[in-house]
């Protein structure tokens, strides 16, 4: 649906008044297309003493196609995106060092452009002052991504000792337009085999990747993009949806599998049709889900049984059933959970409770799949522009819009881009995360 408020924002009229009003100013995003290079424009990177990254994301970034500089030229040119390795970080007066290298360049950072912060997880450091520092630094990119404005976004990403080999993939997204409503986001990369492809255009070639709820939303942007990505997509969801499922898979190349996948031998189904039909499966997107929202105090037996059914239950058996040996090893489970679920919401008990089940689904099956090379991760969007949220009232619709830090709703590709990056070979050391793709919505953490 059109944002018509942003269109009049952008507006010499709209301008004036949303300046003079202290209104919301939503920026243009860029979105990436076939064929965008990485980054469009100057690379910093920059370190504190001692940083173990820098060289690793310089390299990265430079192999990608992107012109790297280490020291900020003089005048007033701008920067695409402005990397800090802050590993080096070793206690809290040391801090200085964020405020040293950011003070004079981020006023030079260009629209729509990218900070990324490097950082060392507090659990792997060698001291508590360390750790105590290291987890500092969430709360100042935290903040910063709130303060940059004109569509640009900012992120932490936690490296493991030991996985300086395993950022690749991570950094290509969150530098690349592909992050567009990705912002004050913490990342977590941690010790990996990891293969980057041959490919970065094309990661997931030769790969086969089921897509539930795929007939529409977000599920067919997921679909779309991961075989823009060269995967082979099995397009599931229900019968009913037939028509709309067979135009999406012929759309993309892909095939279909139409059943409800609550019935009770719908996991055993799934699997041997992805083992029987491609010889197994090496992506597993958990989008399907539903909504029956009511206050708990008028929510019926049914309301509350199908949300949990659809949304959490059917994804532990469907994994249950793919994990005893439908899954290739490495292979890529990712769930789709909510900020419902992180901050709660009215009316949506019942939601919330599915989609927080989600985060701890990926959180305690992150170790299973490690042990095989594989990974669980989950998205967790805000306000997405679907046919669901263009039905919605208008005032709440505006304020779902605007209560985050990029003052605007996400798009169906924002979400599948994020599922994407989880589901690239070089994501390998990405497990256990959950990434909000939501503007830095100003609802829950």
């Amino acid at each position: 649906m059109a944002d018509r408020y942003q269109r009049f924002s952008t507006s010499p009229l709209g301008r004036v008044l949303v300046r003079k009003l202290g209104l919301p100013s939503p920026a243009k995003l860029r979105r990436y297309r076939p064929g965008d290079p990485v980054v469009a424009g100057q690379v910093l990177v920059g370190s504190s003493g001692g940083g173990r990254l820098a060289k690793a994301a310089a390299s990265v970034l430079t192999s990608a196609g992107a012109d790297v500089v280490t020291t900020a030229p003089e005048g007033d040119s701008r920067f695409a995106v402005l990397v800090f390795d802050a590993t080096g970080i070793g206690d809290s007066a040391q801090l200085q060092d964020l405020h040293r290298f950011f003070h004079p360049v981020i006023r030079r950072l260009d629209s729509c452009g990218r900070v990324i912060v490097l950082a060392t997880p507090p659990e792997d450091a060698g001291s508590t002052t360390e750790a105590t520092a290291q987890r500092a630094i969430e709360g100042f990119t935290r903040s910063l991504a709130k303060e940059i404005k004109r569509g640009a976004t900012a992120q932490l990403v936690y490296v493991s000792p030991g996985a300086e080999d395993g950022i690749a993939s991570t950094l290509r997204f969150f530098a690349s337009d592909r992050s567009a409503f990705v912002s004050g986001q913490v990342v977590r990369v941690g010790v990996a085999e990891v293969t980057e492809p041959e490919d970065w255009d094309r990661p997931l070639a030769g790969k086969t990747a089921l897509v539930t709820g795929a007939s529409r939303g977000i599920g067919a942007a997921i679909s779309e993009l991961l075989a823009r990505d060269g995967a082979s997509v099995v397009c599931l969801d229900v019968p009913a949806q037939g028509d709309e499922l067979a135009e999406v898979a012929n759309r993309i190349g892909g095939s279909t599998l139409q059943l409800d996948i609550t019935a009770p031998d719908s996991p055993a189904k799934i699997a041997e049709h992805l083992a029987q039909r491609h010889g197994g499966v090496d992506v597993v997107v958990h989008n399907a889900g539903i909504l029956r929202d009511k206050t708990l105090g008028k929510m019926d037996d049914q309301r509350w049984d199908s949300v949990l059914a659809v949304n959490l239950s059917a994804q532990e058996r469907i994994n249950d059933a793919v994990l005893d040996g439908a899954l290739r090893p490495g292979g890529r489970i990712i769930g789709v959970s909510s900020i419902a679920g992180i901050a709660g919401n009215f009316g949506q008990t019942n939601y919330a409770t599915s989609k927080a089940g989600v985060i701890g689904m990926v959180q305690s099956l992150a170790p299973v799949l490690a042990r095989s090379g594989g990974t669980i991760n989950a998205v967790a969007p805000g306000f997405i522009e679907t046919r669901m949220t263009a039905s919605i009232p208008l005032v709440t619709r505006e304020m779902g819009r605007r209560v985050s830090s990029l003052a605007q709703g996400g798009l169906p590709v924002d979400v599948a881009e994020t599922i994407a990056w989880y589901a690239n070979p070089g994501s390998a050391g990405v497990n256990g995360n959950v990434v909000r793709v939501c503007g830095q919505s100003l609802l829950g953490a």
